[in-house]
């Protein structure tokens, strides 16, 4: 079910009363906050991964070693 669905469900004609259907999911309970790592919100983290297989790659690809 959509978030959509599920609003219209609890409360017909929400946007009557509400400006977006995120602010009525949220007073309604639909969607709740989660509390986070704030380190997870850091892009630079979140892709740490990648940008080592990509630096990887570019060592092998121009023949670089740690050793040289």
């Amino acid at each position: 079910m959509s978030l959509r669905a599920k609003v219209e469900e609890l409360l017909p004609n929400w946007d009557r009363w509400y400006p977006s259907l995120f602010d009525a999911a949220s007073d309604l309970g639909v969607i709740k906050a989660r509390v986070c790592d704030p380190n997870s919100l850091l892009l630079s983290n979140r892709h740490a991964a990648v940008q080592q297989q990509a630096e990887e790659a570019h060592r092998e690809q121009w023949g670089y070693t740690d050793h040289e």
